[in-house]
């Protein structure tokens, strides 16, 4: 058992240098890398314990597990990233109750018995733990699979329910209810089924009305609940393993979701009940394409390819239509062709833009561009006014002035990348069609903008003949 628990604490070391590596997409890879060998010495470990009697099956889910994951590693699109992320939340919060109810199973004919034999605790602490764990679990996994069908589009993107708020209560009370009921009364099983079932339900109540805008946040969140779920179970089982790394995730996915707020402007609280960002009324008072009648000014890439002739310092500021036209890659070459003219090349990175944290960071780093060239928000705005040209690349939300200057706007005093404060701005785009906050772009009317019309990566390839033939 030491040396388990030895294995275990080198595994807790790891998993905490790999987080740290997370933090700068430079040492991020070797942060992956140090997290994987945790992984892999935690699984290793648990695998030895003397409790194992047999492997049969376990080498089974291995095999099975390795190979879906392989798969999934292979075949999903970067676009797709939020989405399988979203799944593998549920996963895990699956795999949390799946063994809370197992693990009650085991030693429902003599409970508090085997309790007291075999976990060293007393009954109430264990029942607790094993509530924790199924109903942690069962909330992320409905959760993340809303979630996921939010991002794919097969839900709307925030559901009204009626009395939608009495009935989460109502679920609410209920749980806390049936609860009760099981730790005074554990040889119950049937109340722990229950509980699982309203857990199940409540998991979608909380997520079905989230607005997509808010969905980078309710990833993270859900994140965090797996990890939660995760602890609570290593608690259930007694595995310091479980409860070590659990508590890692949990508490690095609540950091991150506050962040997130942070960077929409938007309190935890808002995003879990206040349903959509933009509410029914305000979106009835929100002008349509009305907006941009006759204020829109439109260009061609030869026309852009002049102005990048003489600009200096360019910053491209890249968003969600980057990664659906998978555009990452003649991004770079556009950068590339620029920087041998002796322009200064920037991207400018939101903390939000995309559907998940570090999305652009990710589709960048996969085209190879330099790290030192990815400036975050904070970093990147000062130097918007000494900037010629700003392209935006199917960024909305993330670049909209009104944020800052129209206190009347849903998204007033969310942070945005300042992007209307340089020269000339360079909107690529393929419509006027608004972003998850569902409002009109005052960037696309201001009198240094020009947009120009397409998918991403066939603009920028025009773009970039256009350029290498100057």
């Amino acid at each position: 058992m030491m040396l388990i628990n030895l294995a275990y604490l080198i595994a807790a070391i790891l998993f905490i240098l790999g987080l740290k590596g997370l933090g700068s997409p430079r040492s991020a890879p070797r942060g992956n890398m140090l997290g994987a060998v945790g992984m892999l010495i935690a699984i290793i470990a648990t695998l030895i314990n003397k409790e194992v009697m047999s492997y049969t099956w376990i080498i089974a889910g291995i095999v099975v597990g390795s190979a879906i994951g392989a798969i999934m590693a292979k075949r999903v699109q970067m676009t797709q990233m939020p989405e399988m992320v979203a799944l593998f939340n549920g996963f895990g919060g699956a795999a949390s109750l799946l063994v809370a109810l197992s693990e009650y199973s085991k030693v429902a004919g003599h409970y508090h018995n085997a309790l007291v034999a075999d976990a060293g605790m007393a009954a109430p602490q264990w029942s607790v733990a094993l509530l924790l764990s199924a109903i942690i679990g069962a909330v992320t996994l409905t959760g993340s699979i809303v979630a996921w069908a939010k991002l794919q589009g097969y839900a709307d993107k925030a559901m009204q329910l009626p009395n939608q708020s009495l009935l989460r209560a109502g679920l609410g009370l209920v749980l806390l209810v049936l609860c009760a009921w099981f730790v005074v009364k554990p040889e119950m099983g049937i109340v722990l089924y229950a509980i699982a079932l309203v857990a199940l339900l409540l998991g979608i109540l909380l997520v079905i009305a989230i607005g997509g805008a808010d969905m980078p946040v309710v990833i993270a969140l859900l994140n965090s609940y797996s990890g939660l779920a995760a602890a609570a179970t290593g608690f259930v089982l007694n595995n310091n393993g479980l409860i070590i790394s659990g508590s890692l995730v949990g508490a690095s996915g609540i950091i991150l979701s506050k962040i997130m707020c942070k960077a929409m402007n938007r309190s935890l609280g808002a995003v879990l009940f206040g349903g959509a960002m933009v509410s029914d009324e305000q979106m009835a008072n929100i002008p349509g394409k009305e907006f941009y009648e006759g204020k829109v000014k439109s260009c061609g890439a030869e026309e852009v390819a002049m102005l990048l002739e003489n600009a200096q310092k360019v910053v491209i500021a890249p968003g969600y239509g980057l990664a659906v036209a998978q555009a990452q890659h003649v991004t770079q070459e556009l950068a590339d062709l620029l920087e041998k003219r002796g322009v200064e090349v920037k991207f400018a990175i939101h903390p939000v833009a995309g559907r998940m944290p570090g999305h652009m960071n990710v589709l960048l780093a996969e085209a190879e561009v330099p790290y030192d060239k990815l400036v975050e928000m904070d970093n990147i705005n000062p130097e918007f006014s000494q900037t010629d040209v700003t392209i935006v690349l199917g960024a909305n939300d993330v670049t909209n002035p009104a944020a800052r200057d129209d206190k009347t706007s849903p998204i007033y005093g969310m942070p945005i990348l300042e992007v209307d404060k340089s020269r000339t701005v360079i909107v690529i785009k393929r419509s006027l069609s608004p972003g998850f906050a569902g409002i009109p772009n005052q960037l696309f009317i201001n009198d240094n903008s020009l947009m120009l019309f397409g998918d991403a990566k066939a603009v920028l390839q025009d773009l970039t003949r256009a350029v290498m033939e100057l």
